[in-house]
């Protein structure tokens, strides 16, 4: 618990410079405003149209130079870290992440801060488990701890950072996982607080609600946010598609994104930066229906552009105006249709903000946890629920993969949720392969196969040829007929290839027991060869082997959590 709360402390810490950071930038690039988008209005037109793209040409230098993992929204980092590296992520992505991604933000990039902040948590939760030594089952503990301390700084949360950690980041929700969370996002929080106040981060009106028939219009809401979101993660992939099919540099290609985004703003000054200031006007009722609209579009295309080119930010603040332009939009057009029903937009453009980050996210209850926090109304709790369940559960019947899912899902990780599936990706094979093995040559005489059948523990023999690749398999039940009438040559020709079995079921040297499993399952195989990239054997792996280590991984796992 100690260690849970230094990890709180050092999280809400990096949020802290993080934000000052993009104030810092904001301030030394733009014109002095009341807020960002009147800094905007103020500047020159050559600012707004090329400072975005020298931020994102800067930018791609260092992500392509030092920090890959620094590119993108940060979250699909997190949770492949996670999932694939059990929770080691490297020391210097907590401060590259906070300078590209306050750097970027602060040039006017259409993406959000709360990825980024969730990185920077998490790379420290990282760093501070591996200084203090632990077991590396608890470094994925550690990791969501700094991620749930970076939201609850962010947005002084503690219920949202915890709720974000469990639904989003974590593969399984062990009380005792929750535990590190909930003490280290209180702990963020608390310090939060203590710096900036109990400020409220957006101008959430507050929420009346007594007509039960409007249960329907939320519902109708949910179903368009599901589609909204829909199209919002099909825009960032047709982007990226798009981006990686242009011919320069990857350091490049980040700068382009910043001089599109550059020529949409200078129409459309609502698309730069996080877009707090859009949403606070559909939060106070001041966002005509003609700019909801407008911004609706704009801020996806903006945000795909950014995200799509390679700049670091995340989608969150994105997916809150997105959400908050299209309540107002629902609110204003059934107004018109239906004046008597006198609906309030703000309230509409609060649901509307939770629903598509539902949508986006595939994280329902965080969503109407983030909403709640904001308002403190237990009013909005039914409306948002209607929401923001029919919208998750439009995204999951249509695609069926959140906007963090389907990035990794395009770089071939697969993300499973449920304690068990976690224990499995989380064993590479190199934890189960047994390179010490009996193997046979084409070339080898049946006689010392059968000597080989007799005296090895194994009854089964990958065949290799002279570079050694695997090019077939002899079992005993090849053999049962020669060892039977093998005083009769003219019967059975001498050389093993006459009797193996030329196809073979193998598995790379780079998979998962997960894989492991299926393999065996689909094939019902007991054992397979293991080759690398070059398609040579280096090992095999047998099914009983593989069962044995995942109830063992399984049951170890269950014991540390009972004891924690």
């Amino acid at each position: 618990m100690a260690i849970s709360i230094t990890i709180g402390i050092a999280a809400a810490l990096g949020a802290f410079f993080f934000r000052w950071l993009i104030e810092f930038f904001q301030d030394a690039f733009w014109l002095s405003g009341n807020n960002f988008l009147d800094s905007v209005a103020k500047s020159p037109q050559w600012l707004v149209l090329l400072l975005p793209c020298v931020g994102g040409l800067i930018a791609g230098v260092i992500i392509t130079r030092w920090a890959p993992e620094a590119k993108g929204p940060g979250v699909p980092e997190v949770i492949k870290a996670i999932a694939v590296r059990g929770g080691i992520i490297r020391h210097r992505i907590t401060f590259l992440k906070a300078l590209v991604s306050s750097l970027l933000i602060g040039c006017g990039a259409s993406v959000g801060r709360e990825g980024p902040v969730v990185q920077i948590g998490a790379s420290l939760g990282s760093s501070a488990a591996r200084l203090f030594r632990l077991d590396k089952s608890m470094l994925p503990v550690c990791v969501a701890a700094g991620a749930a301390a970076g939201i609850s700084a962010t947005f002084n949360a503690p219920l949202t950072g915890t709720l974000f950690a469990i639904e989003i980041l974590l593969l399984d929700t062990e009380m005792s996982y929750v535990s590190h969370i909930i003490v280290s996002s209180v702990t963020a929080s608390a310090l939060s607080k203590f710096f900036w106040g109990d400020f409220p981060t957006f101008d959430a009106p507050k929420f009346m609600f007594s007509n039960f028939k409007e249960l329907i219009i939320f519902f109708i809401l949910g179903i368009l946010a599901g589609l909204v979101s829909l199209a919002f993660v099909q825009m960032i992939k047709i982007s990226e598609n798009i981006f990686n099919k242009i011919p320069v540099k990857e350091w490049i290609k980040p700068g382009i994104g910043g001089l599109l985004l550059g020529i949409m703003a200078l129409k459309i000054p609502g698309v730069l930066g996080v877009g707090y200031e859009a949403v606070n006007m559909g939060l106070t009722g001041v966002l005509p229906l003609d700019l909801a609209i407008i911004l609706l579009a704009a801020k996806m295309v903006a945000t795909a552009l950014c995200i799509g080119s390679g700049m670091s930010g995340g989608i969150f603040a994105p997916s809150l105006v997105l959400g908050a332009a299209l309540g107002v939009s629902v609110s204003s057009a059934i107004n018109m249709f239906f004046p008597e029903l006198a609906l309030t937009h703000s309230q509409y453009a609060l649901v509307g903000m939770g629903t598509v980050v539902a949508g986006t996210t595939l994280a329902p209850i965080t969503a109407v946890l983030t909403v709640f926090e904001l308002t403190y109304s237990y009013k909005i709790i039914l409306p948002m629920m209607v929401g923001c369940i029919t919208s998750s559960l439009v995204v999951r019947m249509l695609n069926g993969y959140s906007v963090y899912e389907a990035k990794l899902l395009r770089q071939g990780v697969n993300i499973l949720r449920g304690h068990d599936e976690s224990v499995l990706v989380n064993v590479p094979i190199t934890e189960v392969i047994e390179t010490e093995y009996d193997f046979l040559r084409t070339t080898d005489s049946l006689n010392k196969a059968s000597e080989m059948v007799i005296n090895s523990p194994f009854p089964h023999f990958p065949v290799l040829d002279e570079d050694n690749h695997v090019v077939g398999v002899l079992t005993l039940r090849d053999m049962r007929h020669y060892l039977r009438d093998k005083h009769e040559p003219e019967i059975h020709p001498a050389v093993v290839d006459s009797l193996m079995v030329r196809t073979v079921v193998s598995i790379k040297l780079d998979s998962n027991l997960k894989e492991a499993l299926m393999l065996f399952e689909r094939t019902g195989v007991s054992f397979a060869p293991v080759i690398d990239a070059e398609t040579k054997i280096v090992g095999i792996i047998k099914s009983a082997d593989a069962f044995k280590i995942f109830h063992q991984k399984r049951y170890k796992n269950r014991i540390l959590s009972a004891s924690i």
